[in-house]
């Protein structure tokens, strides 16, 4: 029975999701027309609903197996993916100093809501964290691609900002095991987490997808918007 509904879920996001599509714009003489990706949102239930679900696999991880952090998206500015992330979340900007040391700056560390002033006290968290990401696909990935999520900087909730103390409090763990400090923010975090898992084409298991069943049931006007990687 929840398999069917499952799947009646999935033909409905389906459904929604090529009547919205916008129709393809013609291309001009000479030109290769390039096709922008499609963000797709649905209500948070439905997004729970098309996660795909598969017993998760630690073998073989090594934390190194993600490349991280490489140059970021400016490989120009001399500031890896780490300090592009501060800068872009920064509430009031920090000072750039040579060799992208930054100083001074405030940061709204949303786990736990606190302010945090020194960009040594943040962490840049993995939404979905390595571990599990590799537990959940990822060790099917090629080099590139893993290093590709690790520096992820085509969604802003792919990494985030947050008090060192948060971030090392979550660990490896899933939304089963853990959930920000912050029982305001918990509609966010599952909707950035169930978000970040479709975007990369990652599996949940059968723990982690019931807490975010029951989850998502309590955030009835949250939606999960996302473009896949």
């Amino acid at each position: 029975m929840i398999k069917n509904l499952r799947w009646a879920a999935l033909a409905a996001v389906l459904l929604v999701l090529a009547l919205a599509a916008p129709a393809p714009a013609q291309a001009q003489k000479h030109t290769t027309p390039v096709r922008a990706a499609l963000t797709r949102t649905v209500p948070i239930v439905a997004a729970v609903n098309v996660l795909p679900v598969a017993a998760e696999v630690r073998e073989g991880y090594q934390r190194t197996s993600f490349r991280h952090w490489n140059a970021g998206a400016d490989p120009s500015d001399g500031c890896n993916t780490r300090a592009e992330v501060l800068l872009s979340e920064a509430v009031d900007p920090p000072e750039v100093l040579p060799g992208c040391k930054l100083s001074g700056g405030r940061w709204w560390s949303y786990y736990d809501s606190k302010w945090i002033t020194s960009a040594g006290a943040l962490d840049v968290d993995h939404m979905v964290p390595l571990a599990e990401a590799w537990d959940s696909g990822a060790s099917q990935w090629t080099a590139a691609r893993r290093e590709a999520y690790a520096n992820d900087l085509g969604a802003s909730t792919s990494l985030v900002a947050v008090s060192a103390a948060s971030n090392r409090s979550k660990a490896d763990q899933d939304p089963a095991q853990w959930l920000p400090p912050t029982v305001e923010v918990t509609c966010r975090y599952a909707a950035e987490w169930i978000g970040t898992k479709l975007r990369w084409g990652l599996t949940a298991d059968a723990a982690e997808l019931e807490a975010l069943d029951a989850i998502a049931e309590g955030c009835p006007g949250t939606t999960v918007s996302y473009q896949t990687a």
